[in-house]
């Protein structure tokens, strides 16, 4: 998928949770909405998208977001491996 498009969604979503949500718990929420709704590929494309490029393009909600996300993902794959003897 367009990676301006990843942004754009990313960041629309990240604008409506500003206002409904508790600025601290924002980015929980927006990472919550990503992983129920976006497809693994699109997540994995703006993890990557935000770690290679520093989040560039992506509100702060967005970028918080997306490190919630890949930290989920980092200790998904470490539980796996772990089980994996």
């Amino acid at each position: 998928m367009n990676i301006d498009l990843l942004i754009k969604m990313a960041n629309q979503i990240s604008e409506f949770f500003q206002g409904a949500t508790d600025p601290d718990q924002a980015p929980a929420d927006v990472a919550t909405h990503l992983t129920r709704y976006w497809e693994p590929r699109m997540r994995k494309q703006i993890v990557a998208y935000c770690q290679e490029r520093h989040g560039a393009g992506l509100t702060d909600i967005a970028r918080g977001a997306v490190e919630i996300i890949r930290k989920q993902a980092e200790a998904a794959a470490a539980a796996q491996a772990g089980g994996k003897s």
